[in-house]
């Protein structure tokens, strides 16, 4: 054990995962690379948990929070704050919600926190439809509507969460029917429940489960919900914490797989905007927005150097298409990818879209989770310069394949190459 691990155990908490038997200290990155404490370097094919979602060190982001932090660094909501103004007028813009406010946080959880609170106080109810396999965060009432065993300590909560079939294509109930069918039976199983409660104040979905083993139900899904949620003025929360930003490649947002019924009323981000910085926040439409009858500010939010972190980076983005390059080499790497799976057994399946990618393992023969060959899997890519993550939830292990989005052609093909003989090493 190194020092720092040792260090590391004696005074944080022991549910604080660490990835590997020698954990990793990652000490500089470029581009898509790191390098650790050892000077080893890796292709990184996770960016700090979908984070790092342009490049590390990525020059114009760098620039843009050191000008900053020459300036002024932080002086709270209480004071008006051009960099805020400006990021917040472009995502209204990019949100497709009509007059559309953005509320600014520090991360993915608090972001799903502020879309409850607005949920439920507008809908004046605490009653929540969540989605089976998901995960939306670490606080309080974000674990209370995390449907994933492993990512929830406490069945404590201040809401009443009831959770709804669709998130996962592949297993459960309907996974042998077509996709028209399985959306069909998802949308009665929604109908029946609703039969059977107060009304709820909202339903809450990842477009694709991140931690969940980036599942995902048929294109529509979540469309056809909202139909039945309108009749009943039941809100639709789209967590597009890991899916936002054009990660998917086919769209720019999660949620516009399932458009066709319009916007949702909320929509939660956080993660890649920052490309590392801290920044979450919440869009939604101002009657939501504004329905709370309270002060209230945040510290932290929208404060200046994270914001041009994130005005800089989402420029970035856009003006490289960053969109279009996680469609096109994220469908190589997949293809690669599921050519690879076809030669190996225990890969059950290769699924996800642009650059978001999950492999999930199974004990050949069966379909029973293989969470050893997982862990197994994590340790012979970083053996030979590749980090990659996993998730999984109800009897699934999977690994998930993330990389930022400006990846090349060249580093998914060194990359899946890693990959596969690092499934085969463990076969």
């Amino acid at each position: 054990m190194s020092d720092l691990h040792a260090r590391h155990r004696k005074v944080l908490p022991d549910w604080l995962a660490l990835y590997y038997e020698d954990p990793l200290e990652i000490t500089h990155g470029e581009g898509r690379h790191v390098w650790d404490a050892e000077g080893n370097k890796y292709l990184d094919f996770f960016g700090g948990i979908l984070t790092t979602m342009t490049a590390h060190a990525l020059p114009e982001v760098t620039k843009a929070v050191s000008e900053q932090a020459g300036r002024i660094i932080h002086s709270s909501t209480l004071y008006l704050n051009r960099p805020m103004v400006d990021l917040a007028e472009r995502i209204a813009h990019l949100s497709g919600i009509p007059d559309a406010r953005v509320f600014f946080t520090t991360s993915g959880t608090e972001a799903n926190d502020t879309a409850l609170l607005l949920a439920t106080t507008h809908r004046r109810s605490n009653t929540v439809l969540a989605m089976r396999n998901s995960y939306h965060g670490r606080s309080f009432s974000a674990v209370g509507i995390t449907g994933n065993r492993g990512w929830s300590p406490t069945s404590l909560s201040p809401l009443q969460t009831l959770y709804v079939h669709g998130g996962v294509r592949g297993r459960g109930p309907f996974a042998a029917l077509s996709d028209a069918e399985f959306i069909e039976a998802c949308v009665a199983d929604l109908k029946d429940l609703l039969g059977h409660t107060r009304p709820p104040a909202a339903l809450i979905a990842e477009p694709i489960q991140g931690v969940g083993g980036f599942t995902s139900p048929p294109d529509g899904l979540y469309a056809a919900f909202r139909d039945v949620l309108n009749d009943h003025g039941i809100l639709w929360i789209a967590d597009e914490v890991q899916t936002g930003w054009g990660r998917t490649g086919e769209h720019f947002w999660g949620w516009q797989a399932h458009g066709r019924s319009g916007p949702p009323d909320i929509v939660t981000f956080a993660k890649g905007i920052g490309n590392g910085m801290s920044v979450g926040g919440v869009i939604a439409r101002s009657e939501i927005m504004n329905c709370l009858d309270a002060n209230s500010i945040s510290t932290f939010g929208g404060t200046q150097v994270t914001m041009a972190a994130g005005l800089a980076n989402l420029s970035y983005l856009l003006e490289h298409d960053l969109q279009g390059n996680a469609r096109r080499v994220g469908g190589l790497l997949i293809e690669r990818l599921r050519a690879v799976a076809a030669q190996d057994p225990g890969v059950r399946e290769v699924r996800g879209r642009g650059l978001m990618i999950g492999v999930e393992l199974t004990k050949p023969g069966t379909d029973q989770a293989d969470p050893d060959r997982a862990a197994a899997v994590l340790e012979a890519a970083r053996s030979d310069g590749l980090l990659i993550g996993k998730g999984g939830g109800h009897d699934t292990s999977a690994l998930r394949v993330a990389p930022p989005l400006s990846l090349t052609v060249a580093e998914a093909e060194e990359g899946a190459a890693i990959l596969e003989g690092a499934l085969r090493s463990t076969q």
